[in-house]
């Protein structure tokens, strides 16, 4: 089964922008601190984009947050 806009995937994506919003950091931003393209955050956070584990940690570490949090948030 794919995962892309399961519901668990649509949480995922919503719980990264609500942290990047309560960060106050824009997409540009986030794209910056990860040394990516802004489009590729637009693509995480509208679900067109899965993201590996490695990856979402380091999306929750440059939004200053705890990837466990994260995650437990997602998953509520």
């Amino acid at each position: 089964m794919k995962s892309l806009r399961t519901r668990t995937h649509r949480m995922l994506c919503a719980t990264l922008v609500e942290a990047r919003i309560e960060a106050g950091i824009s997409q540009q931003e986030l794209a910056r601190r990860l040394k990516r393209s802004q489009s590729f955050i637009a693509k995480i956070e509208v679900g067109e984009r899965r993201i590996d584990v490695v990856e979402f940690i380091e999306i929750a570490r440059a939004l200053g947050r705890e990837p466990v949090d994260l995650l437990a948030h997602a998953l509520k």
